[in-house]
């Protein structure tokens, strides 16, 4: 079995699996499960569907991926829902990290292809738990009404099989293509995020961003879910 770093296991102020109302929705989520397979598969599914996908939330701050404040807003994007699901692995005594992809994304929404000025998606979060001495990869960003609005299957996930975007939707046009891995993490590297951000879509843009959260005490005042869908 592979000598596991205590780190994957231990809360951080952003991953705070040691938070009350973490361990109380953790408790609640597994319902007396023992089996640790059992246990990720419910906390999947809770994060999944019971967390709105929202690419408008704040990005910037140690505390806008705050699991804690993640689970009370109900919503965040997928690094916000990764932390969210790595907390409460964590907090049921499963190894759990933070892994990042960049991913081109051929199905979205033209008000947020305008928003980031291209279809890369950089630094998209994703979970992995050690279950039954082995990593598996675990894809809580989209809820089941995004992914019947998009027509696209939403993503399954058994505790056994990685659990990533699917290449194609329901229609079989492109959906999803990884096309850069930038590795694991105990944390979230914030820091390392805003660069990355600021690297791909511009300095000028990604401040732009932050200003309007900062007049608007960190509401976008946009609804992805009530965006135009673009195919192709």
């Amino acid at each position: 079995m592979e000598e596991m770093d205590p780190r994957y296991l231990n809360p951080t102020t952003i991953i705070d699996s040691e938070h009350p109302t973490i361990k109380a929705h953790a408790e609640k989520t597994i319902q007396g499960s023992t089996d640790p397979v059992e246990k990720a598969v419910k906390l999947y599914y809770a994060v999944r569907d019971g967390i709105w996908y929202d690419p408008y939330y704040p990005f910037y701050l140690p505390e806008h991926y705050r699991a804690s404040n993640v689970l009370k807003s109900g919503r965040g994007y997928c690094v916000c829902k990764a932390s969210l699901l790595c907390a409460l692995g964590r907090a049921c005594g499963i190894h759990s990290r933070i892994g990042f992809a960049d991913v081109k994304n051929h199905l979205a929404t033209k008000q947020l292809l305008e928003f980031l000025g291209s279809n890369l998606f950089v630094y998209h979060g994703y979970v992995e738990f050690f279950l039954e001495d082995k990593w598996v990869k675990a894809t809580p960003a989209f809820n089941r009404e995004l992914c019947e609005r998009h027509q696209v299957e939403p993503l399954e996930f058994d505790g056994r099989e990685d659990s990533i975007f699917h290449p194609f939707n329901l229609e079989n046009k492109q959906f999803m293509e990884y096309v850069a891995d930038h590795g694991v993490y105990a944390d979230i590297p914030v820091d390392i995020l805003v660069a990355g951000w600021k690297a791909t879509y511009g300095k000028d843009r990604v401040m732009g961003w932050i200003e309007m959260f900062e007049k608007r005490g960190g509401i976008s005042g946009r609804d992805f879910s009530e965006e135009d869908v673009v195919k192709g």
